[in-house]
């Protein structure tokens, strides 16, 4: 609600409900942050959320067409990342190299299917990787020292829909690096260079949720 100075009259700003869905996604944070802004919005992986709220646990493919407004998707970038690509080509890595053109290929195909759901917005977020050249070049780089966190992380945004997001607070340097092999998993299981830090969240939800 706001008013002009000495206007005499109120204006009120109204943000239309939005029915949002979070893919791949079990923390819960980008759920909830839109949802404190008025929307509707359900999280769906296939483990379960650590957070309570509306969360769909099984195959997000599933649930694609039930009419959303807004999809935000975080494919699992294990065979996608240029790191796997790395140890694929390692000749002491057999288990990995002799399965990795094939379980890659099917994590194509499964950021595909989500980039072109039936949604009218859609962001799919992805690490720097094999989706960089076998698909195209994302629409935007965004790291968590550009919405408040002392965390360099190259985050790909490939949009559709949407616009860029705007930084909201820039961190100056030095900046810490998540180390993937010391953090790889925390005492659940659950990869924790995955969880969505909560600046980009709300950023997500206040800019994305009044488009």
């Amino acid at each position: 609600m706001v008013s002009g100075p000495g206007s005499g009259f109120w204006v009120y700003l109204v943000v239309a409900e939005m029915k949002v869905l979070v893919a791949c996604e079990f923390s819960g944070i980008v759920r909830e942050a839109f949802n404190q802004r008025g929307h509707r919005a359900t999280s769906a992986d296939i483990l379960p959320s650590e957070q309570p709220g509306d969360h769909y646990q099984g195959d997000v493919r599933e649930i694609l067409d039930q009419e959303w407004d807004l999809m935000i998707a975080h494919p699992p970038c294990t065979w996608l990342c240029a790191a796997m690509r790395t140890n694929a080509a390692r000749k002491d890595r057999h288990k990995i190299s002799s399965i990795f053109l094939e379980e890659r290929q099917k994590a194509f195909e499964f950021f595909m299917k989500l980039y072109n759901a039936p949604i009218e917005r859609i962001c799919i977020e992805n690490p720097i990787g094999y989706m960089n050249g076998a698909f195209r070049k994302p629409d935007q780089i965004v790291h968590p020292y550009h919405f408040g966190h002392d965390i360099r992380k190259d985050t790909c945004l490939w949009l559709k829909g949407l616009p860029k997001l705007h930084w909201t607070k820039f961190i100056d340097p030095p900046y810490r690096k998540i180390d993937y092999w010391s953090n790889k998993r925390n005492p659940g299981g659950k990869s924790l260079k995955s969880i969505t830090y909560h600046g980009i969240a709300d950023a997500m939800a206040d800019q994305w949720g009044a488009a």
